[in-house]
């Protein structure tokens, strides 16, 4: 009898659990169906190891005390607008452009004219550039990478910043503790502490059964930033690391975007990368940084927006900026990512695009690093293709930039891919630029790839074999899991 007290005492804290963790995942705020749907099937269809599956990576939680810390960095970080010459940018400068609107509500940036931006001719010329740059500094250096890797361009960066702090700069480096977890581990990570330089590591698993009790374990810091002396900055889609990328050779090159900004919008990155920095070292105040008056040598024209989005920001706001560039587009768009898992509304407004008559060319690697982002993203291939999507396929290595232009006069260019864990998991920062001599020099390098590219033909996809059709669209089902 006590033995069957028990056994109904386990069923019943069983069923109880099983049907509290359907009822969570149908009620968890800011999800699309389709992920409530896949939630529910995976813990019906494997109730322990759906409802474990569900604790590790259901919820976009990064944990109460690393949320207190941002909403406590940001609350004391002075808005920008108290920064003299940011200000002064008229109100009407962002009228008719809603992606402007979009940035302006995500974080409170305006977009600023006066700046100075150089497109780097590739991956190691970009590095010796920031390098050359970094020893020029005399105030600080901010590094902020998903990716940082001891190899030679990112040995070229540690003795760089090495350098800096010896001649009494300030330097501040961030590194995910996924990404850059080869460099963390390594002498040169302690190397740069014992010269002088700040280090954080971001989003530290520690011990992974202790962390999944404090937010979800594989958020991560996908932002590249550097700032030097408040006033230049570099955004793009590449890491500190060589282009061979040694840690995954067999993909190699990686194909990466990198843009050199001075003037005003170089505050904004500031402001982002003092968010993150404040948020777990409140204590080294980076705030006055953000109302030093500006620069007072001549500066260019270019307007630009900076953006920084996260778990941490409403989940459609990197989606909302996507797609505020898709709509923008009249005559053309053209789109280059590594990752394609889109949702529903951004699948929709790329379709709707070019259905309108809007001539879109989206660039993706023909070979992926990752096998099941390569099958989710080909299930894509004929919903886009019907729309009248001009797709391509990279080869000769894997093309990693993440732009987008629209109608040679808008570009947007950073760290955030078209997939879902740029839209919900992942720090992201990007920036947004409404000048026709940036937006023209970025679409020329898109043709570049173009160059490199294959079309995917209709016919193609519609031979693909039953079996394979099966294996993307059922990895596409769960990509709302993930």
């Amino acid at each position: 009898m006590p033995q069957l007290s028990i056994t109904f005492f386990l069923s019943l804290l069983y069923t109880i659990t099983h049907l509290g963790f359907l009822v969570r995942a149908i009620l968890r705020p800011h999800r699309e169906p389709a992920s409530r749907i896949a939630w529910v099937l995976v813990i019906m269809a494997l109730p322990v190891l759906g409802i474990i599956a569900y604790i590790l990576l259901g919820e976009t939680d990064i944990g109460r005390s690393r949320r207190r810390g941002e909403e406590r960095a940001l609350a004391h970080l002075p808005p920008l607008a108290e920064c003299p010459g940011l200000a002064e940018t008229p109100e009407d400068i962002r009228k008719g452009v809603r992606a402007f609107d979009i940035g302006h509500s995500i974080n409170g940036h305006t977009p600023v004219s006066g700046n100075s931006v150089e497109l780097m001719a590739d991956s190691n010329s970009g590095i010796a550039r920031l390098v050359e740059d970094i020893d020029a500094a005399t105030r600080h250096v901010h590094i902020s990478f998903y990716i940082w890797l001891a190899d030679n361009n990112g040995t070229k960066v540690i003795e760089a910043v090495k350098r800096a702090a010896a001649r009494g700069v300030a330097c501040r480096v961030v590194a995910d503790s996924l990404g850059s977890r080869l460099l963390i581990h390594s002498p040169h990570w302690a190397g740069m502490a014992q010269a002088g330089v700040h280090t954080m590591v971001a989003l530290s698993i520690g011990n992974p059964f202790v962390r999944m009790f404090n937010g979800r374990i594989d958020l991560r810091n996908h932002r590249k930033i550097v700032v030097i002396d408040n006033r230049l900055t570099y955004v793009g889609s590449q890491n500190c690391a060589d282009p061979e990328f040694r840690i995954k050779a067999k993909f190699a090159p990686w194909v990466d975007i990198l843009l050199r900004i001075e003037g005003p919008v170089a505050r904004q990155n500031q402001h982002i990368f003092a968010s993150q920095w404040m948020a777990v070292k409140p204590q080294d105040d980076l705030a006055p940084l953000l109302i030093e008056p500006l620069p007072e040598k001549e500066r260019g024209s270019v307007l630009a927006q900076a953006t920084g989005t996260g778990p941490t920001t409403r989940p459609s706001a990197m989606p909302e900026i996507f797609a505020s560039v898709i709509q923008y587009a009249r005559r053309e768009l053209i789109i280059t990512t590594p990752y394609l898992i889109p949702d529903e509304f951004l699948l929709t407004s790329l379709s709707s695009a070019a259905r309108s008559g809007v001539a879109v060319t989206l660039m993706v690697p023909a070979r992926n690093d990752s096998r099941l982002v390569a099958a989710a993203s080909r299930s894509y291939y004929l919903a886009l293709l019907e729309a009248g999507v001009s797709l391509h396929e990279f080869h000769g290595g894997l093309l990693h930039a993440k732009t987008m232009v629209a109608d040679g006069e808008m570009a947007l260019v950073g760290s955030a891919n078209l997939d879902r864990r740029s839209f919900d998991l992942n720090y992201e920062n990007n920036v947004l630029f409404t000048d026709t001599s940036v937006a023209l020099a970025v679409r020329q390098r898109q043709q570049d790839y173009l160059a490199r590219c294959t079309p995917v033909r209709m016919e193609n996809v519609r031979n693909w074999s039953y079996l394979r059709q099966l294996v993307n669209n059922t990895t596409a089902m769960f990509g709302p899991v993930l």
